[in-house]
């Protein structure tokens, strides 16, 4: 076997041995391509498709291109749903500090919405998120927020926030649809939206139906390529991941005949494979891709 190759699939299978012993503080849940997650440590950084079940950590950025969406689990229950051409950073996250759920996020572009289900609202957090200048401290609640170059929002949906920019006195909105606005760098009077332009805001951030999105749990694959030539394997394999989709490697034995195949998996239904695979056909090397189950 090829030894890049063979790298390649140990070093997948040891990063999943190595997720499922450790508790994930954040895991991606669902991701309508392309995405990305960004890595930085103290000497480099690293740049990769985002994945259904990939683990998301402190100093990690998901960013989402044109026509993506992202969904991220939080441990302690709550859910954060990122839109378009977005970029968030998680710049800490603590799944148990004394009994109390922290985090710290970055909103830096694009819409993003953070909510939680009826039955973690109890759960003690201090969760903190920052949209460019403006930032919104969360005490269980739902909200829904966005960063353009000209204008930064905060809109509550449910519960309680305190949000303010860099300098000024935050103030607490507590009133469902109360939204907070910061326009050309200035702040504006809190004021209620309507429900049809709330409405149309979450739709920025709700991963679309047809669209080809992977969802953890999800039991159809797409095969995007399948040959015994390691390098043409590998080149659809790198432009693939490069173009932010979350393709994987698998080898196929056959007798003594050994082939490869790239794949992407975790798609929800078979139309959401179709759906994907239509999208990639021609693309990156890839001829016919095959829908499978």
């Amino acid at each position: 076997m090829n030894s890049s190759v063979a790298f390649l699939l140990a070093s997948g299978a040891l990063a999943v041995a190595q997720t499922a012993l450790a508790q994930q503080a954040a895991v991606v849940e669902g991701v309508q391509m392309p995405a990305w997650v960004e890595r930085r440590s103290a000497n480099s950084s690293e740049r990769k498709p985002l994945a259904i079940g990939m683990e998301l950590k402190g100093g990690d950025t998901v960013i989402t291109g044109a026509g993506s969406r992202a969904q991220v689990k939080l441990s302690e229950g709550s859910v954060v749903k990122i839109g378009e051409n977005a970029s968030l950073l998680i710049n800490e996250i603590e799944p148990d500090s004394g009994g109390i759920f922290k985090a710290a996020m970055r909103v830096a572009q694009g819409a993003f919405r953070f909510t939680t289900d009826l039955l973690q609202k109890a759960r003690r957090r201090e969760v903190s998120i920052r949209v460019a200048t403006v930032t919104a401290g969360i005490r269980g609640t739902d909200l829904w927020g966005k960063s353009a170059p000209d204008r930064q929002v905060v809109c509550l949906i449910e519960g309680a926030i305190e949000v303010g920019a860099d300098g000024e006195k935050p103030v607490r909105m507590d009133q469902s649809r109360q939204f907070y606005r910061r326009e050309n760098g200035q702040t504006q009077p809190v004021g209620f939206v309507e429900p049809a332009q709330l409405g149309e805001w979450a739709k920025e951030t709700d991963i679309e139906a047809g669209k080809g999105a992977a969802r953890r749990g999800g039991k159809w694959n797409v095969n995007l390529i399948t040959a015994a030539d390691q390098s043409t394997v590998l080149d659809t394999y790198d432009q693939v991941r490069a173009a932010g989709y979350g393709a994987e490697l698998f080898p196929i034995t056959v007798g003594e005949k050994r082939t490869y195949v790239v794949r992407i998996r975790s798609l929800p239904s078979k139309a959401e494979a179709e759906a994907l695979a239509g999208r990639l056909r021609g693309k990156y090397g890839i001829a016919e891709p095959k829908v499978v189950s």
